[in-house]
């Protein structure tokens, strides 16, 4: 099923500058849209031995690319 969703012209070019060149529109506003639960639920996995850290780094990954999406976003609504 596809649906149609209405974005002004200047939302747009901001998606397009966050879309990475081999994603869709559809995989951009997946991977935008994320939960936090999600990560804590993906990081929380890593219980192993081996993995031990891998938790705490994947969670300020995901915090330090969410304030890399805020600055960028603040920047190109200037």
């Amino acid at each position: 099923m596809t649906t149609t969703i209405r974005v002004s012209d200047d939302v747009k070019d901001r998606l397009e500058r966050l879309k990475r060149d081999d994603e869709t529109f559809d995989e951009l506003l997946d991977r935008l849209s994320r939960d936090e639960k999600d990560i804590e639920a993906i990081a929380g996995s890593f219980d192993r031995p081996e993995d031990e850290g891998l938790s705490e780094s994947v969670i300020q990954t995901h915090e330090e690319l969410n304030e890399s999406l805020e600055d960028r976003t603040e920047r190109s609504e200037q």
